[in-house]
């Protein structure tokens, strides 16, 4: 027999699912499915992570999302791009008119706007609530009657759904559902209301009830699952529990499910195009413009032929709108006197340079365009544009307004479980007193290179060796990397061209005025689809302020006054003056000044690039290391060694760097 499984939650129906989505997948690969529908609650935020994982098997994907109503659970399926944009529209809908989190929808609306999708429906009951005063009859002739009016809506895109759970007088239910079907000539599907991929997952999915409900394990009584039924099960488990007919019904919708996430194609708005011009012309039009305006006594031969293999590639890419948008944004910054610097990989550069996006001159600094944009990688480009901290709703607004706020959206943040919530969030699901636990996380030193918290814990007295505390450890490494919610990128825009809600839904953010997307810069790249990054930075309203301080009644003071690369800041530098010196401020920065001693820009590129968290966790150089043995010890790199390190930094490093960092290093 073959199965495809119909109707399945991950942990992106947040505390409900206890399930990764490449979990599912990857368990439906195993147990020899021929397809999966991926159906997370009034959702399509972990679509994504299944469709990267189904393209490693042999399994298909089908996009869905459960809804419940007061007339019971529905499942919608998309077989079509098509009908894939009305489940996105519906979910946006649900989602926009209800607080963050929730959503509000009738039955009247869902078969109103889903045209295209297969309906499953798990009619609501009272059997299973165990209400003393059913009346059968009474509920019997709801059903056929609301059956008759489903119907008349969907026709042959309504089934029935048929899951058993095992759970109190379900065999009543599904046979007085089975006769209502055959009666309005209705077939039954068999699916498996999976909340997990494997029976172990049972134990989480408790903890993750009793943090939706904030209760305790010992009083969660009937919110909690009755069994771990709703696990993937074999197929010969599936064919036990239900008639052939019904998994047929399940396979053959399946196989009229061809959407892929492949298809969606994204589009980005024409209108910063003036009328008659391409977007490839405007842009290779307004950076000529630009480089005229950057250097006034004529254009560097060498500066043009880089803007202008620079322009080649991003439109051979198809990159133009994605340069353009963010010329439009920091135009209109520009206009209202709004501080900005462009920054990131394709910042630098010099179309960049040209566009006034970034300040960074190519003539001071030799970029490598290559780390930027690579036709070999086929990676898009990133460019941060940071604004003044206390004047980015300006800009935000502005694009709300330009574009509408179906068309324009934030990207979503995954706020996953870390060790803090997971030891909060556990440990009061299972009964453990707040001014414990917070004692315990005082007790853990989780920078301890040596020992982790497991270990830690684990050796400690702290933790309770009997009852629930001896369940502490094993849930939470269970539980860390669990979605818990979304939240709002800091600024990475999504821009379309049509109805943003029928690429990806759209949902209310906390803040007023702001609505995010269900997929985080994670999922976006994935699919090759690109964010603007609309950013905040307090060191420019900071010099804001200093430039107010040096203006005159006759004359404001801007950037135009700025004078570049002055001996006396690199003096200062040098003596690790840098106390409030953006990026150059930490004690690892300031540590590493009076060694390096910069004396240009570039040199504080490289300072900087190396000085992070991957170079010094990876050894290449530690801040707080005194030379001790000489450069004796030291060997010049390999050609390959530059060109890994040129690629990591996004500046051209060449063996002089590369030895004067391995000095500092020994």
């Amino acid at each position: 027999m073959e199965y495809a499984e119909l109707h399945a939650i991950s942990n992106y129906s947040f505390l409900r699912g206890a399930s990764h989505p490449d979990e599912l997948v990857e368990q439906a690969e195993r147990l020899g499915y021929k397809a999966i529908a991926i159906t997370d609650e009034c959702s399509l935020a972990g679509v994504v992570k299944a469709h990267m994982a189904a393209k490693n098997t042999k399994v298909k994907l089908i996009i869905g999302a459960e809804f419940h109503l007061a007339e019971g659970l529905f499942v919608a399926l998309a077989p079509s791009r098509r009908a894939y944009a009305e489940l996105s529209h519906l979910i946006t809908s649900a989602r926009r008119r209800a607080v963050k989190g929730e959503y509000r929808l009738t039955l009247d609306e869902l078969v109103s706007q889903l045209t295209l999708c297969f309906v499953l429906w798990r009619p609501a009951n009272s059997l299973v609530d165990h209400s003393a005063n059913l009346d059968i009859k009474a509920y019997r002739k709801w059903l056929s009657r609301s059956v008759e009016a489903i119907k008349a809506k969907l026709d042959t895109r309504l089934f029935m759904l048929m899951e058993r759970r095992l759970i109190a007088d379900e065999s009543m239910l599904l046979t007085l559902w089975q006769q209502v079907a055959k009666e309005a000539d209705i077939k039954c599907v068999a699916a498996g209301d999976v909340h997990m991929h494997r029976a172990e997952r049972k134990r989480l999915q408790d903890i993750l009830t009793c943090v939706r409900y904030g209760a305790q394990l010992s009083s969660l009584g009937q919110e909690s699952l009755a069994n771990a039924e709703q696990e993937m099960k074999p197929i010969p488990a599936v064919a036990r529990r239900y008639p052939k007919a019904w998994v047929e019904n399940s396979l053959a919708l399946a196989q009229q499910c061809h959407f892929s996430l492949d298809e969606l194609k994204y589009e980005y708005p024409s209108e910063i195009t003036p009328q008659g011009l391409t977007a490839a012309t405007y842009l290779s039009q307004e950076v000529e413009k630009g480089a005229k305006h950057r250097f006034t006594n004529g254009i560097p031969e060498q500066v043009k032929l880089q803007y202008r293999r620079e322009l080649a590639i991003i439109i051979e890419l198809k990159y133009e709108y994605f340069f353009l948008t963010i010329y439009d944004i920091v135009k209109f910054a520009k206009a209202q006197r709004i501080l900005h610097q462009g920054r990131g990989s394709a910042a630098n550069s010099v179309v960049c340079y040209c566009l006034g996006i970034t300040e960074v001159d190519p003539t001071k600094v030799n970029m490598l365009f290559e780390r930027f944009i690579s036709k070999e990688r086929n990676e898009p480009p990133d460019i941060d544009v940071d604004f003044e901290h206390s004047r980015r709703e300006e800009v935000i607004q502005y694009i709300y307004r330009k574009y509408g706020r179906d068309r324009a959206a934030l990207a979503a943040t995954v706020i996953s479980y870390r060790f803090k919530s997971a030891l909060s969030d556990v440990g009061k699901a299972l009964g453990l007193a707040p001014e414990f636990l917070k004692q315990v996380q005082g007790s853990i030193d989780r920078r301890d290179p040596k020992q982790s918290w497991q270990t830690q814990l684990a050796q400690g007295t702290l933790i309770p060796q009997e009852g629930a505390g001896r369940h502490l450890i094993p849930m939470m490494e269970e539980i860390i990397g669990f979605p818990r919610h979304l939240s709002q990128h800091v600024g990475g825009f999504i821009i379309s061209s049509g109805p943003l809600s029928e690429l990806v839904p759209v949902e209310n953010a906390a803040m007023k005025d702001r609505s995010v997307i269900q997929w985080d810069k994670d999922d976006l790249e994935s699919l090759g689809l690109l964010k603007v990054d609309v950013l905040a930075l307090g060191m420019l309203s900071a010099i804001r302020r200093c430039f107010e301080l040096l203006s005159t009644p006759e004359q404001a003071f801007g950037m135009e006054q700025v004078t570049w690369e002055q001996p006396e800041v690199y003096q200062m530098l040098q003596k690790a003056d840098a106390i409030g010196v953006f990026q150059v401020e930490s004690r690892a920065q300031m540590s590493m000044l009076p060694r390096l001693k910069p004396k240009n820009y570039y040199d504080l590129v490289v300072q900087i690039a190396i000085v992070r968290p991957g170079p010094i966790q990876g050894d290449m150089v530690h801040p707080y290391l005194r030379r001790r043995n000489g450069i004796e010890r030291i060997t010049y790199p390999s050609k390959e060694v530059e060109q890994v390190l040129s690629r990591t930094l996004g500046v051209p490093i060449f063996q002089e760097q590369v030895i004067k960092l391995a000095m500092v290093a020994a």
